[in-house]
């Protein structure tokens, strides 16, 4: 594990989303979701690839609060422009499971500190 100080943490933009739309990516090597998510008026929309199809059905990710790091240079995936990370954790099998929360009234674009 590398140490940071807190300095460098601060630079990371983590910030809460909802996501609004999710589609299907087959050209993606891997199974995969293209998320469209809203982070609230200041920030807006941004769009990120997940790998998170054997675990989650489209309609359960429709309107979920997400955690996302936001200012990260977009990354290529083939056809698609990735704008953020959508955070998530491996479960025991190795699979993506989603950062989520307990209450679900957390303002869209909210910093995770």
């Amino acid at each position: 594990m590398t140490t940071i100080t807190y300095q460098d943490f601060e630079k990371v933009e983590i910030r809460v989303g909802k996501i609004i739309e999710v589609e299907n990516f087959p050209e993606a090597r891997k199974p995969a979701y293209k998320l469209t998510i809203n982070f609230g008026a200041e920030i807006g929309i941004k769009k990120s690839s997940v790998q998170i199809t054997d675990l989650y059905k489209k309609e359960e990710l429709l309107h979920r609060l997400v955690v996302c790091v936001i200012n990260f240079p977009p990354k290529q995936i083939g056809p698609f422009l990735s704008e953020c990370l959508t955070i998530g954790a491996a479960d025991e099998h190795g699979k993506v499971v989603l950062l989520g929360f307990d209450k679900n009234n957390i303002p869209l674009g909210s910093k995770i500190f």
